[in-house]
């Protein structure tokens, strides 16, 4: 996600989105002010998590999410990395 997505609890938000979905995964701040994301479920589950990360919580100014598909990891967690 780019745009204006640090210090406004889009971390902590997404957690709680994508805990509330039943994902699995991780969401961490990036050096280039983005915020990278990557969970596993359903198709229908990670399309939720995508609408949310469009928005972000209230303060955010979401202006880019790109989506990549990737091998799953098997983890049964969402956490914050720093």
């Amino acid at each position: 996600m780019r745009g204006q997505v640090h210090g406004v609890g889009y971390r902590l938000g997404c957690q709680q989105k994508a805990q509330e979905l039943g994902l699995s995964g991780w969401v961490a701040n990036q050096p280039d002010g983005s915020v990278l994301v990557e969970a596993e479920g359903s198709p229908q589950q990670l399309g939720e998590l995508h609408l949310w990360c469009e928005r972000g919580p209230g303060p955010a100014q979401v202006t880019s999410v790109t989506t990549t598909r990737i091998p799953a990891t098997g983890t049964d967690w969402f956490e914050i990395r720093r």
